[in-house]
């Protein structure tokens, strides 16, 4: 009865804290240092554990990719790498119905190669690439549903901060996750592509017939710096400049994948590789030192997270929780499916209200052992529970993305119902790639088991 007690009590002061707004890590810290106390009823006993944990968490090698990898997401988007790639892509598909779209969506594939986090992507192509759609006479939720939409992509393909971060919680490999995101990725961005391609095909006043009016200027201009201007560079410096950055990201992760080097040392040395093609691309000494605050100001409390998740996953062991709830939920009698349909449906729901990275935090710990006892692939569960979150970055009525894109994007006039609008087909082609992966896993396991 007493540890029922323990159980109900850190998950009901969990939820509490959380919805009353505290941080998400001091909420995890607080939660897990109570059940701690509650089980052994010792200050001391709380106090050695949780200084215990902090240093096993904390010396760990891993917790350095983090760091790396954005410090070279943010050194290569400095160097102008997002307009170079959505200058490349529209080069390449210009034979395509609704270019701009299919550039935009392509775009956004190759620059997740780079980043990791769809914020970021989001941010760069309402800038880009809207502008850009609009100027062609694209219909406006058309033009930001693809924004939005394909932004997605940048959480689904390595190097992903998300991924990082579930490596991290369920003790997977990190190379391993990384390979089992590439095809799915490729399969929910062909997805997409081929979505704006039939709905411009069937009705072609989405893509304004890619007629531009006479004496348009891209809205954004002044922010993007043309990238219709960049768009008609010389192909072999577009191609030059791109490919630059792509041998960067594949060297790293190829690096990485073939055993050569440890995730810590291959995203050190890509970060010393995009520091580099930032000074060839011109960036100045005080942009460099800008980057690595930036850097800062956002590992340092996502590391702070990462400690308290294991702390209160720590916690959740001890009380048995994961246990019981994976009792709970096969004794309802849903099955399998089942139950990984009520933790999709959790996700979507935790997606519209929270941040991807403290969602994970506060549901892989619980889900993922169950995913686990109930005969899920480790990693075609990660790569499920990921796109899951995504879907709820575009779910009404707080879809973080559409937020996002709404914020950044050069027109005034643009709504928030007219982003969720246009987005909505996307956020069918996510959920269509997660019941794929489901039935059947060996799309993510493929790569990784080779």
């Amino acid at each position: 009865m007493l540890q029922s007690f323990d159980m109900i009590a850190i998950v009901v002061v969990l939820l509490a804290l959380v919805f009353a707004g505290v941080h998400i890590a001091i909420a995890l810290g607080i939660t897990a240092v109570l059940g701690i106390y509650l089980m052994l009823g010792d200050i001391e006993v709380v106090r050695t554990f949780v200084a215990n944990t902090a240093y096993e968490a904390l010396r760990d090698y891993v917790f350095a990719v983090i760091p790396l990898f954005m410090l070279m997401g943010e050194f290569l988007a400095k160097s102008g790498a997002a307009r170079d790639l959505y200058a490349l892509a529209h080069r390449i598909s210009r034979w395509l119905p609704a270019q701009l779209a299919v550039a935009t969506i392509l775009s956004n594939a190759l620059f997740a190669f780079v980043t990791g986090v769809s914020i970021a992507a989001a941010a760069a192509f309402a800038r880009i690439a809207y502008p850009e759609m609009r100027r062609f006479g694209y219909r406006r939720d058309f033009a930001l549903g693809c924004v939005t939409g394909s932004a997605c992509l940048g959480m689904l393909i390595p190097p992903s901060v998300l991924m990082i971060v579930w490596a991290v919680l369920t003790e997977i490999s990190i190379g391993k996750l990384f390979l089992a995101g590439i095809v799915p990725g490729a399969l929910t961005a062909g997805a997409m592509i081929a979505y704006v391609v039939i709905a411009a095909l069937l009705d072609p006043r989405l893509a304004g017939g890619n007629l531009a009016p006479a004496g348009a200027v891209p809205l954004g201009a002044a922010v993007t710096g043309a990238a219709s201007e960049q768009a008609d560079e010389p192909l072999g410096r577009l191609l030059f400049s791109t490919g630059l950055v792509i041998a960067l990201v594949v060297g790293v992760l190829g690096s990485i994948w073939f055993g050569l080097c440890t995730p810590t040392e291959g995203a050190g040395v890509g970060a010393v590789g995009a520091l580099v093609l930032a000074i060839i691309k011109g960036i100045r000494p005080r942009e460099v030192w800008e980057v690595v605050l930036s850097v800062g100001r956002t590992s340092g409390p996502l590391l702070l997270l990462l400690f308290c998740a294991q702390l209160y996953s720590r916690v959740l062991s001890m009380t048995g929780f994961t246990d019981a709830a994976k009792d709970f939920l096969l004794a309802v009698g849903a099955g399998q499916w089942g139950v990984l349909t009520v933790m999709v449906g959790i996700w979507l729901v935790l997606g519209c209200l929270i941040d991807s990275i403290s969602i994970i935090l506060l549901t892989v710990p619980i889900f993922a052992p169950i995913a686990t006892q109930l005969g899920f692939d480790p990693l075609a569960f990660a790569i499920i529970g990921i796109l899951a979150v995504e879907c709820g970055l575009l779910t009404p009525p707080f879809g973080l993305l559409v937020f996002t894109v709404k914020a950044a994007v050069p027109d005034e006039n643009v709504t928030l119902a007219e982003i969720f609008r246009g987005s909505a087909p996307y956020w069918l082609v996510l959920l269509l790639v997660i019941v794929a992966i489901a039935m059947v896993p060996q799309i993510a396991t493929f790569l990784p088991n080779l």
